[in-house]
């Protein structure tokens, strides 16, 4: 067993840090309000400090449950999502404003109503 009150930080600071992401994102049209000016450069600086803390609180809750609590919400590709903070944190002048645009879009609404989820169910 694990320790609910730590699985349950970890999962309120990614559900929180989500939430930031998609506040930030709501202007963003196009790649390009990312890319083209410097204030669209410190979103997508910000957005990507908060998906690299996302991936390692997601290698965190795996530590804390010993891989097991993830498996049971197979609707996120949680490799890939945990993926994304070792690209950004190691390439990160090589990362893909296209890719980040592309995971906001598609993607985090989708993490957060299932952190949001798992937060109900260990709750």
């Amino acid at each position: 067993m694990y320790d609910k009150e730590l699985i349950l930080e970890i999962l309120s600071q990614i559900y929180r840090a989500s939430q930031t992401i998609l506040e930030r994102f709501k202007p963003v049209e196009s790649v390009n309000d990312f890319t083209d000016s410097p204030a669209g450069m410190e979103k997508l600086d910000s957005i990507c400090m908060l998906l690299i803390a996302i991936g390692e609180a997601l290698k965190n809750l795996d530590k804390a449950t010993n891989k097991t609590l993830l498996l049971r919400y197979p609707q996120v590709d949680w490799k890939k999502a945990k993926g994304m903070r070792d690209i950004i944190s190691h390439h990160y002048f090589e990362a893909d404003a296209e890719v980040i645009y592309d995971v906001c879009k598609n993607n985090i609404v989708e993490l957060a109503q299932t952190i949001n989820q798992i937060i109900q169910d260990v709750s």
